[in-house]
C-alpha cells in the first residue's frame, strides 16, 4: 500500500459517523448491508449517509453494488488488510507481528 492511500483511508475513517458505519460493514461481513438498514441502525438521514458511504467508497474501504433496487454496501477486507499491514510492517523488526509485550 503507498502511504497516499493509507492517509485517504485514514482521513475517511477521522469522523464518528464514518467509522461507525465501516465498523458496522466489518461486522457484517462479506454480504454487505443496504444502505436503507445502516441508516435506520445508526439513525443517520439518508442524504448524510449517501456522503459518507461516498467518502468511504473514494478511500477505497467500501464497495457497492445494486441487487435489484438496494444499494448493498460491504467493507473492502483486501484495503482493511493492506492498511493494518501498512500501519505495522515495520514492527518487530518488520515482521508485521508483534511479539513485545509493551506493544499490546
Amino acid at each position: 500500500m503507498k502511504a497516499d492511500d493509507a492517509i485517504a483511508a485514514l482521513s475517511a475513517l477521522a469522523h464518528d459517523n464514518r467509522l461507525a458505519i465501516y465498523r458496522m460493514l466489518v461486522e457484517a461481513g462479506p454480504s454487505g448491508l443496504s444502505a436503507g438498514v445502516v441508516a435506520a441502525r445508526l439513525a443517520v438521514p439518508p442524504s448524510s449517509l449517501t456522503f459518507h458511504l461516498h467518502r468511504l467508497r473514494g478511500a477505497k474501504l467500501v464497495t457497492r453494488l445494486r441487487v435489484s433496487r438496494q444499494q448493498m454496501y460491504a467493507a473492502d477486507f483486501t484495503m482493511m488488510n493492506g492498511l493494518v499491514g501498512f500501519l505495522t510492517e515495520n514492527c518487530c523488526g518488520g515482521s508485521g507481528i508483534c511479539t513485545r509485550r509493551e506493544c499490546g
